[in-house]
């Protein structure tokens, strides 16, 4: 399919969002933009309100402050909803009904959806097409959730939790379709807890967290915000988590011989280890992953070390 220019408008924007549920303000003053083409993945601790502002994106909800569009126009509006493609944990199919069959009815919805054959090939299923649902394992059931998202050759995706009770070679399989979707120029917004996929995958990292962005900006950046270094090695024998009394470390983790710490003081932590004589091998000194970061920025917002907005 042609992908619209990505300087006509972009593929959704929220304006001063604010969303509450009775008393509780799941989203607070929120104004985002996704540009055609990107691929952002939206990361938060459970109940920040990274669901609701999907919800809203996709007309799902209605704000109750500020202004939502997708493409441009209300995300109620038809248009803008045929335009889209939506992978949810669970998407209320039939469980008799077949996978070719479930994925010929959902193209039914659709102006120009794909072949059913390309459907399945892309999704993986080409083997169990006509199985009934209900037989499908937990990973393949995941995949047809995503034939329904693409069958209609959509412009954006939106994907929640994609690879959740996928094996690994499976989600390893999945993430290159997903890349394959955003070459091609579709925009692609995710919600994950895998933050290893959320760095595989996404331009933008968008982390909410009590209902407000705290950070907006490429993996890189926000990795880039933890100070110091991650440090793994193994230790023979293995040590005991008082051996690291007085060296320049956290985030401590012990399993079995492999030793785990953030340092950054990373030189001279290693040489007080160097001085007591350990056995150390497979030693690796990186920088913070995905993961770390999203720890430290939640973890320093309900310390109030963080401000309720950070500017991107």
């Amino acid at each position: 399919m042609n992908i619209p220019n990505s300087d006509v408008g972009a593929a959704v924007e929220l304006s001063n969002v604010t969303k509450n549920y009775g008393r509780v303000e799941a989203l607070h003053d929120v104004s985002l933009t996704i540009l055609h083409g990107e691929v952002v993945a939206i990361l938060g601790p459970n109940g920040a309100g990274k669901t609701t502002a999907i919800n809203l994106m996709l007309g799902m909800r209605r704000p109750t402050s500020g202004t939502v569009r997708l493409f441009c126009l209300d995300p109620g509006d038809r248009g803008a909803r045929s335009r889209c493609g939506v992978m949810l944990q669970e998407s209320g199919v039939n469980d008799v009904l077949r996978v070719r069959e479930t994925v010929d009815i959902f193209r039914g919805y659709y102006p120009s959806p794909l072949p059913t054959t390309r459907v399945l090939e892309l999704a993986g299923l080409e083997d169990v097409a006509e199985r009934k649902i209900e037989a499908l394992s937990g990973g393949q059931r995941q995949r047809m959730y995503y034939a329904l998202a693409i069958c209609g050759d959509p412009e954006a995706l939106f994907l929640d939790e994609p690879t959740a009770g996928m094996d690994v070679e499976s989600r390893r399989a999945f993430i290159g379709g997903i890349k394959q979707q955003a070459s091609d120029g579709r925009t692609v917004i995710l919600s994950t807890h895998y933050m290893e996929e959320a760095d595989q995958l996404a331009d933008r990292v968008v982390v909410i967290d009590r209902g407000t962005i705290i950070a907006d900006d490429s993996p890189a950046s926000i990795k880039a915000r933890v100070a110091g270094r991650r440090v793994t090695f193994t230790a023979s024998p293995p040590p005991l988590e008082v051996d690291f009394l007085g060296l320049p470390v956290s985030g401590l983790e012990l399993r079995d011989s492999r030793v785990r710490f953030h340092s950054g003081q990373p030189e001279q932590a290693l040489a007080a280890i160097f001085r007591r004589g350990w056995d150390i091998q497979d030693l690796e000194v990186v920088g913070a992953d995905l993961e770390e970061a999203f720890v430290s920025l939640t973890t320093k917002r309900e310390a109030g070390l963080l401000p309720d907005q950070e500017a991107p």
